[in-house]
Protein backbone atom coordinates (compact mmCIF):
# COMPACT_ATOMS: atom_id res chain seq x y z
CA UNK A 1 0.00 0.00 0.00
CA UNK A 2 1.60 3.25 -1.06
CA UNK A 3 0.43 6.75 -0.37
CA UNK A 4 2.28 9.03 -2.72
CA UNK A 5 -0.42 11.56 -3.42
CA UNK A 6 -1.19 14.82 -1.70
CA UNK A 7 -4.92 14.18 -2.23
CA UNK A 8 -6.59 14.15 1.20
CA UNK A 9 -10.03 13.18 -0.06
CA UNK A 10 -9.27 9.87 -1.75
CA UNK A 11 -9.46 6.29 -0.56
CA UNK A 12 -5.71 6.09 0.11
CA UNK A 13 -5.95 8.98 2.56
CA UNK A 14 -9.01 7.45 4.24
CA UNK A 15 -7.18 4.14 4.68
CA UNK A 16 -4.18 5.91 6.18
CA UNK A 17 -6.38 7.83 8.63
CA UNK A 18 -8.13 4.59 9.65
CA UNK A 19 -4.78 2.89 10.28
CA UNK A 20 -3.54 5.81 12.38
CA UNK A 21 -6.78 5.86 14.37
CA UNK A 22 -6.66 2.11 14.99
CA UNK A 23 -3.04 2.33 16.13
CA UNK A 24 -3.79 5.22 18.51
CA UNK A 25 -6.92 3.63 19.95
CA UNK A 26 -5.02 0.41 20.69
CA UNK A 27 -2.45 2.08 22.94
CA UNK A 28 -2.65 1.20 26.62
CA UNK A 29 -4.02 4.16 28.57
CA UNK A 30 -6.16 5.54 25.73
CA UNK A 31 -9.86 5.59 26.62
CA UNK A 32 -10.97 6.78 23.18
CA UNK A 33 -10.15 9.17 20.36
CA UNK A 34 -11.87 12.46 20.83
CA UNK A 35 -13.98 13.75 17.95
CA UNK A 36 -13.68 17.37 16.96
CA UNK A 37 -16.55 19.79 16.56
CA UNK A 38 -16.87 19.07 12.83
CA UNK A 39 -17.11 15.33 13.55
CA UNK A 40 -19.81 15.92 16.16
CA UNK A 41 -21.86 18.13 13.87
CA UNK A 42 -21.44 15.72 10.96
CA UNK A 43 -22.61 12.87 13.18
CA UNK A 44 -25.70 14.77 14.36
CA UNK A 45 -26.61 15.80 10.81
CA UNK A 46 -26.09 12.24 9.56
CA UNK A 47 -28.36 10.80 12.28
CA UNK A 48 -31.06 13.37 11.57
CA UNK A 49 -30.94 12.67 7.84
CA UNK A 50 -30.71 8.89 7.98
CA UNK A 51 -32.54 8.20 11.22
CA UNK A 52 -29.76 6.06 12.68
CA UNK A 53 -26.91 6.44 15.13
CA UNK A 54 -23.97 5.68 12.86
CA UNK A 55 -21.54 8.43 12.01
CA UNK A 56 -19.93 9.14 8.66
CA UNK A 57 -17.51 6.22 8.98
CA UNK A 58 -14.56 8.59 9.23
CA UNK A 59 -12.44 7.97 12.32
CA UNK A 60 -12.74 10.69 14.92
CA UNK A 61 -9.76 12.26 16.61
CA UNK A 62 -7.30 11.99 13.70
CA UNK A 63 -6.55 14.67 11.15
CA UNK A 64 -3.95 14.14 8.43
CA UNK A 65 -2.78 16.77 5.99
CA UNK A 66 0.01 16.94 3.48
CA UNK A 67 1.05 20.04 1.50
CA UNK A 68 2.41 18.02 -1.44
CA UNK A 69 3.56 14.52 -2.38
CA UNK A 70 7.16 15.15 -1.29
CA UNK A 71 6.27 16.52 2.14
CA UNK A 72 5.76 14.41 5.24
CA UNK A 73 2.26 13.80 6.55
CA UNK A 74 1.15 16.10 9.36
CA UNK A 75 -0.84 13.96 11.78
CA UNK A 76 -2.87 15.47 14.61
CA UNK A 77 -4.33 13.03 17.14
CA UNK A 78 -6.67 13.93 19.99
CA UNK A 79 -7.14 11.31 22.69
CA UNK A 80 -8.86 11.00 26.05
CA UNK A 81 -6.68 9.13 28.52
CA UNK A 82 -7.58 6.83 31.36
CA UNK A 83 -7.19 8.37 34.81
CA UNK A 84 -4.77 5.70 36.04
CA UNK A 85 -2.31 6.34 33.19
CA UNK A 86 0.25 9.14 33.10
CA UNK A 87 -0.83 11.40 30.27
CA UNK A 88 2.71 12.12 29.11
CA UNK A 89 3.37 8.39 28.79
CA UNK A 90 0.11 7.89 26.89
CA UNK A 91 0.91 10.73 24.48
CA UNK A 92 4.42 9.41 23.84
CA UNK A 93 3.16 5.85 23.32
CA UNK A 94 0.50 7.03 20.87
CA UNK A 95 3.07 9.03 18.91
CA UNK A 96 5.52 6.11 18.68
CA UNK A 97 2.80 3.56 17.81
CA UNK A 98 1.27 5.70 15.07
CA UNK A 99 4.71 6.50 13.63
CA UNK A 100 5.54 2.79 13.45
CA UNK A 101 2.21 1.92 11.81
CA UNK A 102 2.50 4.66 9.20
CA UNK A 103 6.16 3.81 8.60
CA UNK A 104 5.24 0.18 7.97
CA UNK A 105 2.54 1.19 5.48
CA UNK A 106 4.73 3.53 3.43
CA UNK A 107 8.43 3.02 4.30
CA UNK A 108 10.02 5.13 1.54
CA UNK A 109 8.00 8.20 2.54
CA UNK A 110 9.47 10.88 4.81
CA UNK A 111 8.66 10.27 8.48
CA UNK A 112 5.32 11.81 9.46
CA UNK A 113 5.14 14.74 11.87
CA UNK A 114 2.83 13.58 14.64
CA UNK A 115 1.21 15.75 17.30
CA UNK A 116 -0.69 14.08 20.11
CA UNK A 117 -2.98 16.07 22.37
CA UNK A 118 -4.60 14.60 25.46
CA UNK A 119 -7.89 16.47 25.60
CA UNK A 120 -9.38 14.81 28.64
CA UNK A 121 -9.08 12.20 31.36
CA UNK A 122 -11.74 9.67 32.37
Amino acid sequence: MTFDTADTAGPAHAALVEQAAAAAAGVSGVAFLRPGLADRLRSVRHRATNGNNSNSGRPAGVRMTRPDADSPWHVEIHVVALREARTVDVARAVRVTVARRLGALSPPQPAPRITVTVTGIV
